[in-house]
């Protein structure tokens, strides 16, 4: 664990002791998140305007030089630093906000993994076990999604490293473990110990799975076996895989769909390139589609708990560039009304 997510991971817990759900601890996190981050936004918005203002200057600048780019250069740099533009302050926000994206993903697995182990121990011990649900979402540490189950499943499981299945091993009593281990190793032959996940760690995986598969189930409820079942007749061979609707699913793949498009919708926003600064248009319809797509397909394999981290990043980003352009264009708009009435009064 690095200390960024180790820092990350403290205060999303942290502000989970004030809402007591990790739905909505999350969305204030990553309000908090993108507060600390508007300065720089706004810096960047203001780069992008004075870039887009000396265009005719630039592009004159490279067909009078167009066979001289040593010159070009110097000239461009004269120009840039004449009217105050730096032409990589529009890079700065996603400079610092993908480590902060990629830190954030990991510290939400951290909590994710956390909470999966201790709702599998609590199945093991034959307790029903306490889900994070928000909304129309049973498990939070699940993906969002009718082809998941609620309750932890052998795929989800097996994304577990050894020392998240050590650190809780570590936390049960000796009564626990032992009453733990001896059901496993009933079942199976594997004896569960922290020792286990470092020797034999996807063998100790899957004789949990077994175990909690040959489980009966808790008075008038569904035995695991049920829960984490297709549905008969709903199950689809694609070309790379096999899903199937579960009988106990997790979600209704509405965050998944909605971080899609809200990324086609920041891709839509986004100003365009420009001029003499373009990529081939192809190129650029490419990537709006890709993100959007590439979006899909990420939150759709993740857990919800971070399919809502994205859909609340992209629409509170949508809210500030609305909010930063708004400003700025009264900002441009009273400047001008100043020059108007200075040339009249001379």
């Amino acid at each position: 664990m690095t200390q960024m997510n180790a820092f990350l991971k403290g205060i999303l817990d942290g502000i989970n002791t004030l809402f007591n759900n990790y739905g909505w601890s999350i969305i204030v996190f990553t309000l908090l998140i993108k507060l600390v981050l508007l300065p720089f936004d706004y810096k960047s918005r203001v780069g992008m305007r004075k870039t887009t203002r000396i265009q005719p200057q630039v592009a004159a600048l490279q067909k009078k030089y167009a066979n001289d780019k040593e010159k070009l250069n110097a000239k461009m740099a004269e120009l840039y630093k004449k009217e105050g533009v730096n032409p990589l302050s529009s890079c700065l926000p996603m400079l610092l906000t993908l480590p902060i994206l990629f830190a954030m993903f990991t510290a939400m697995r951290m909590v994710a993994n956390e909470h999966l182990v201790q709702q599998t121990f609590a199945i093991l011990q034959g307790n029903e076990p306490v889900l994070e649900n928000w909304l129309w979402i049973k498990n939070l540490w699940m993906p969002d999604s009718p082809f998941a189950a609620a309750w932890p499943d052998l795929n989800s499981l097996n994304l577990i490293p050894a020392d998240i299945w050590q650190n809780a091993i570590a936390a049960l009593s000796p009564e626990a473990l032992a009453e733990l281990s001896g059901k496993v190793e009933a079942a199976t032959g594997v004896a569960v110990s922290a020792e286990a996940f470092n020797t034999n760690l996807k063998g100790t995986i899957q004789a949990i799975h077994t175990t909690m598969a040959s489980m009966p189930a808790l008075e008038g409820t569904l035995s695991y076996a049920e829960r984490v079942a297709a549905i008969p007749g709903y199950e689809f061979n694609l070309i790379f895989t096999t899903v199937k609707v579960v009988k106990d699913f997790n979600g209704w793949f509405l965050l998944p769909l909605l971080s899609a498009g809200s990324q086609y919708l920041m891709s839509s926003l986004q100003p365009t390139q420009p001029a003499g600064d373009q990529q081939q248009p192809s190129t650029g319809n490419f990537m709006k589609w890709f993100f959007p797509l590439f979006t899909l397909w990420l939150c759709f394999s993740y857990t919800a708990a971070f399919a809502l981290y994205w859909v609340a990043s992209n629409l509170i980003a949508m809210a500030q560039t609305w909010g930063i352009n708004k400003y700025l264009d009264m900002k441009e708009k009273n400047a001008a009304n100043v020059v108007t009435a200075e040339g009249k009064i001379k």
